[in-house]
């Protein structure tokens, strides 16, 4: 075990460093620009129950220092994720790799879990109860405690693999959310996923954005996320993973004192597909700067 490696539910990690969900495909596509098992793990994009085209276009929406997109989960379904997709990342990542979930409705959540809990590679199960860009769906459940409670445990209760609840920060209490997940069996949290926002095109004084509104992510949220990381990681025993605006190995390692075990790199993979390569690269270097010796011993030093 090196100076980077953590554990995360009881898996070891080499390095805390995870591509988000959404930014990173199924790995092979950014296979072909470096060697991606250097990574600690990644979320491979969200998988629903049934295929999704997703949203109608346009879907990004360009801010100071982060963007907006309302994809909606496009996706070809679990059937096809678990008969097409995995056995392509198979071939070019040998590590358990974490599963991102979303659903419509509390048997929809568990049948694509189950579904995927069954694939040997899958080492994680992130919920996805979060996502702000679907209609019906998604947020309604992140943002009620006995809801993301219900998903828990119909999760955990056709599972047998670590289930992370990755909730929404458009609430007005997340800590009151991830202590009902924490109640109801989850074995982590992770979070946070995209602020609401949106952009109007002064051109045509219409939204930018077909769906009007989408998913605001970037390094402009990363006091926030940095803040909700701290408050939770205080109030609950289970391992939480933070993200939101993380953007460089100094970024990863406040994260972590906030309290996260591990921490998810979104949108700046949008901007540079190497940034997960160069973050883990620049990582010890960080820890020399500021005498850390490993990075297990700074989780929740700033409490």
């Amino acid at each position: 075990m090196g100076r980077l490696s953590v554990d995360l539910c009881g898996l070891s990690l080499d390095n805390p460093v995870i591509p988000a969900s959404g930014t990173f495909g199924y790995g092979y596509e950014f296979a072909e620009l470096y060697d991606i098992n250097l990574l600690g793990t990644f979320s491979f994009k969200g998988t629903t129950r049934e295929p999704r085209f997703g949203n109608p276009t346009p879907r990004i929406a360009e801010c100071t220092s982060g963007m907006i997109n309302a994809v909606g989960l496009q996706n070809p379904g679990v059937e096809k994720v678990i008969s097409q997709e995995l056995p392509r990342l198979k071939a070019c990542f040998h590590k358990p790799v974490m599963a991102n979930v979303s659903g419509f409705s509390v048997e929809e959540y568990a049948y694509t879990c189950a579904a995927l809990d069954r694939e040997p590679q899958v080492g994680w199960l992130e919920v996805n109860v979060s996502c702000p860009n679907v209609h019906g769906g998604g947020m309604s459940f992140g943002t009620d405690p006995k809801a993301a409670a219900e998903v828990t445990r119909a999760v955990k209760a056709v599972t047998t693999k670590p289930v992370i609840l990755k909730l929404s920060p458009n609430v007005t209490d997340i800590v009151a959310i991830a202590q009902a997940c924490e109640e109801a069996g989850a074995d982590g949290i992770s979070l946070i996923n995209t602020l609401l926002g949106m952009r109007i095109d002064l051109k045509t004084k219409r939204p930018v954005i077909a769906n009007t509104m989408g998913g605001f992510s970037g390094p402009a949220i990363f006091p926030v996320a940095l803040r909700m990381v701290y408050q939770v990681s205080r109030a609950v025993k289970i391992p939480v993973v933070g993200m939101g605006g993380v953007a460089s190995a100094e970024d990863v390692i406040e994260m972590m004192l906030a309290g996260a075990t591990a921490v998810e790199i979104g949108a700046e993979n949008l901007v540079n597909p190497y940034a997960c390569r160069d973050i883990i690269q620049a990582l010890p270097e960080v820890m020399d700067r500021y005498h850390i010796s490993t990075l297990k011993e700074i989780i929740g030093g700033a409490h």
